[in-house]
């Protein structure tokens, strides 16, 4: 169990309780959700350390570490997960990087590195999990890597490095950013997408927001919380884009919390994002595009 004792962002040591989330997925605890006094961090009390926390993602409802169709959500998400790739490479292809090589980080069954390297890109891929990388092997013949293997990259070795909802995951959260500024190219891009607590579907939900996910999801970052994690590490922030579908999908995840129709989420999810329209930087989930500055 880790007990913070400081904020892991910028090491201030008093903290206020923000709310307290139960673990709905697998074990059924309650977690406290605490906010720094001095940069409002958000971050889970008592996590379960590396060694730990593996249990509490053996679910089959884990969709990111399976290849499953078994009902008419999955196979609605497997539907979206083929429209978001090819955003997510569009908006990829618009940075000025200075090579195609790209590293992913919790790539899952490792759809997304094989949907950029068959558009030329240079993919790596880091997941921790043992069978999505097997799934990532025998599906998209990509050797996926535990990512331990992170900390042995040679310096300035990638252009690019995506972490699609797994930054919030990361245990050795100031370790990992030290680790993208040494491997990246300089003028590379450091694109990391996450839940937004300051959404419309987060306020509207509470504690029954999906998207806290306690205990898997260790923190929970705004634009404002990123912006200074990233400026503490030497990077620069360089634009924000939004995830329209996570709207629907978090708040379909929130009804069935409520013992609601998942359906009746969907509701919801238009009233976020139409909410998010006309107030910039509030969807569900926000891609930060983050850059190491360029050589001089």
């Amino acid at each position: 169990m880790i007990h913070y004792t400081y904020c892991p962002v910028c090491d201030h040591t008093e903290f206020k309780v923000s709310l307290k989330a139960k673990d709905h997925t697998v074990s059924g605890e309650e977690f406290s959700i605490l906010q720094c006094q001095n940069c409002n961090f958000l971050f889970t009390q008592d996590v379960p350390d590396q060694q730990e926390i593996g249990r509490y993602y053996e679910s089959e409802n884990y969709v990111s570490h399976t290849d499953t169709k078994k009902n008419l959500f999955f196979r609605l998400y497997a539907q979206v997960r083929n429209i978001t790739l090819q955003q997510k490479l569009q908006l990829i292809n618009r940075l000025s990087a200075p090579t195609k090589d790209l590293l992913d980080v919790g790539s899952g069954t490792g759809y997304f590195p094989a949907y950029m390297q068959k558009a030329g890109w240079k993919t790596k891929a880091l997941e921790p999990s043992s069978t999505a990388r097997e799934v990532c092997l025998r599906q998209h013949n990509i050797q996926a890597q535990d990512p331990q293997a992170i900390y042995a990259m040679s310096p300035e070795s990638v252009s690019v490095i995506t972490l699609w909802h797994v930054m919030e995951h990361v245990h050795d959260l100031n370790g990992y950013f030290s680790r993208f500024f040494s491997i990246l190219k300089p003028g590379g891009f450091l694109v990391i997408a996450v839940p937004n607590p300051e959404s419309y579907d987060a306020k509207s939900f509470g504690a029954e927001w999906a998207a806290w996910d306690v205990p898997r999801h260790l923190y929970h970052f705004t634009p404002a919380t990123m912006k200074r994690l990233a400026e503490k590490h030497g990077f620069s922030m360089i634009q924000t884009s939004p995830m329209w579908f996570d709207a629907l999908y978090v708040s379909m995840l929130s009804k069935e919390i409520q013992n609601r129709s998942k359906w009746s989420g969907l509701l919801n999810g238009l009233a976020s994002n139409l909410y998010a329209l006309t107030n910039k930087g509030q969807t569900s989930s926000l891609i930060y595009i983050i850059q190491k500055p360029k050589a001089k």
